[in-house]
């Protein structure tokens, strides 16, 4: 039996809840971020002997999270990145640090009221030494096609009753986060041009498998931003099932189903340029 050592490990401040409100005379706008740090580097003494000299406490990636935002947040994908350069120099044994931004997404319906939005804006920003990545995305999109939607040709063994069909309701959340090759670009257009290519390409493709509808989804999105390398996608199947109205004497012509929330089919997979650069330390 060999001997024992620390593997790999990192640590940091998860899910710190920050709105910040600009306000301009009756008119404000609302920034909802969910905030999570991670530190990682020359960390064995804290582990293996309780010397917490080198550890930058939680507590103070927390507070600079806040103090950063007094100047304002921007785009979080630029917020993200003074984050991680601030944090990858916080301390001389933390050499790689990685911030990940949930925006929570608000529609206005007057010049201080708001109603919460579809969608959340993702973007994670990491840095080692002066190099950095950013992955930006999406999640809990939720997108449905009532028609265009097949699934048949598939194996059959003593356990499958799946039936074939040729025609069903597609349903799933999307979570879709797309690595950037590059730093220098703006991150609303860019943003708010992949979240749409992903709708389209939905609502384009005649679906024979959500395997097939997901490489669609990524083709589009990079196939419409050269500074894209990569996308992954997540697509959980949000089953819909026909119920069967005949113990009632009444025919089902494909318009009553039953919503299924779990067990669900999870169908994920990455679409990248085969020239892409390396992802380095992106942690995503």
């Amino acid at each position: 039996m060999g001997s024992l050592e620390l593997g790999a490990n990192q640590y940091g401040k998860a899910e710190c809840r920050l709105v910040r409100v600009d306000r301009d005379g009756d008119t404000h706008a609302i920034t909802d971020l969910n905030v999570t740090t991670t530190l990682a580097g020359d960390l064995a003494a804290t582990h293996l002997t309780g010397d917490n000299s080198g550890v930058l406490p939680t507590d103070t990636q927390k507070n600079t999270v806040y103090a950063f935002a007094r100047d304002g947040v921007g785009e979080i994908e630029d917020f993200a990145l003074r984050l991680v350069r601030h944090f990858v120099t916080a301390a001389p044994t933390i050499s790689r640090a990685r911030v990940r931004i949930e925006q929570y997404t608000w529609d206005r319906m007057g010049g201080h009221s708001f109603s919460r939005g579809a969608g959340t804006r993702t973007a994670t920003a990491s840095a080692e030494g002066d190099q950095a990545w950013v992955v930006s995305g999406v999640s809990d999109l939720v997108v449905l096609n009532t028609t265009g939607s097949e699934f048949h040709g598939f194996p059959r063994d003593r356990y499958t009753t799946l039936p074939e069909t040729t025609d069903r309701i597609l349903a799933t959340a999307v979570t879709a986060t797309w690595r950037h090759a590059s730093l220098d670009q703006d991150w609303s257009t860019s943003f708010a041009g992949a979240k749409q290519r992903l709708l389209t390409a939905f609502a384009d493709t005649h679906s024979l498998s959500l395997q097939q509808t997901l490489h669609a989804m990524g083709e589009r999105v990079l196939d419409g931003d050269d500074n894209l390398a990569e996308i992954k996608l997540t697509l959980p199947n949000k089953h819909h099932f026909l119920v069967d109205l005949a113990p009632f004497g009444l025919d089902n012509p494909g318009e009553v189903f039953y919503a299924a929330d779990r067990p669900y089919g999870l169908i994920e997979g990455t679409v990248r340029r085969s020239d892409a650069p390396d992802a380095g330390l992106a942690w995503w």
